[in-house]
């Protein structure tokens, strides 16, 4: 990206860990991204919600603040609505937006009436009788389990049995009050990045585990990562469109992930939308990044700069 005047940032607040399962994955990211910062010159902090009360945003004269809180409290809208109440600027997208992506089966029924490609399913809620048997039946005997707000795969499990989606059911119950029971789509899995309003590079992801599991994403060396995805031009700029599609429904901007799932005939199928990906050296959407050209301090300043946009700073700060 251009050269960019860093003292016009001011003061920023490098937000990452808190409390949500997901904190592992936010520490290594959000270390990531301070070191990036730092070693362009922005006066930038990390700041840890798990110790950090959000009023020393304020005492602490803040004047930006660098979400990479994955997951819930970071990553639902709560945070980004606190900031707005705030007047501190910030990046990824606003509190509407934070919320549908997160929660998966909100953004299901959107995709559903909007007409977008996703698999069929089921919506399960604790304390409400449910029938394993009849949902496996109609979503064609195999489904993914999900808990409704969690991310990174964390309370993800399969199911081709009653039994089996019993337990599956009672492990996502152990996250989440409300599962998705989504139908088995067997294919290979695909991310967009989203920066900026525009899809950059896809990426296939292949592991020889039975999906791309927590252990696959942040364990695993088996794991493969093919970037640009082995697509023609015409499946890859339609899998891009999606993704902007898909983005731009649930409320999403400036930047983000957008997962889908590619079946045997090649349909791809919309899984899930990330507000707050990952952003480690070796994430997703910087190995994305720079297969189109743009280094992981240029993909991190570039994020960071979009909350100098006009538009951005009149939301955030009700002016």
């Amino acid at each position: 990206m251009k050269s960019v005047d860093v003292a016009k940032f001011g003061k920023v607040a490098v937000m990452f860990g808190g409390t949500s399962a997901e904190r592992e994955v936010s520490m290594n990211s959000g270390k990531a991204v301070l070191a990036a910062l730092e070693e362009v010159g922005v006066d930038a902090h990390g700041f840890d919600p798990k110790f950090d009360y959000l009023d020393d945003l304020i005492n602490k004269d803040f004047d930006r603040v660098f979400i990479v809180l994955h997951g819930r409290g970071g990553e639902d809208g709560s945070l980004q609505g606190a900031l707005k109440l705030m007047g501190l600027p910030f990046t990824g997208s606003g509190p509407q937006g934070s919320a549908f992506a997160m929660d998966k089966v909100r953004s299901k029924y959107l995709f559903k009436g909007a007409d977008l490609p996703s698999a069929p399913f089921a919506v399960v809620k604790k304390g409400k009788h449910f029938d394993s048997k009849a949902i496996l039946d109609s979503l064609s005997g195999r489904v993914m389990v999900k808990p409704a707000n969690e991310g990174s795969s964390i309370g993800m499990s399969q199911a081709s049995t009653p039994e089996e989606l019993n337990k599956a059911i009672e492990t996502a119950f152990k996250f989440d009050n409300e599962v998705l029971v989504e139908q088995w789509v067997v294919g290979r899995e695909i991310t967009a990045t989203i920066v900026d309003g525009q899809a950059m590079p896809l990426i296939e992801m292949r592991t020889p585990n039975e999906f791309y599991d927590y252990e696959a994403k942040y364990k695993s060396t088996n794991t493969e990562y093919l970037c640009p995805a082995p697509l023609n031009g015409e499946l890859t700029a339609r899998i891009q469109e999606l993704a902007v599609e898909a983005f731009e429904l649930v409320g999403a901007t400036c930047w983000g992930r957008v997962d889908f799932l590619l079946d045997e005939n090649e349909q791809p199928y919309l899984l899930e939308i990330n507000t707050v990906p990952g952003m480690t050296t070796s994430s997703l959407v910087p190995k994305s990044a720079a297969q189109h050209g743009m280094s992981f301090n240029d993909l991190v300043m570039t994020i960071l700069s979009q909350t100098l946009a006009p538009e951005i700073a009149v939301k955030e700060t009700g002016i």
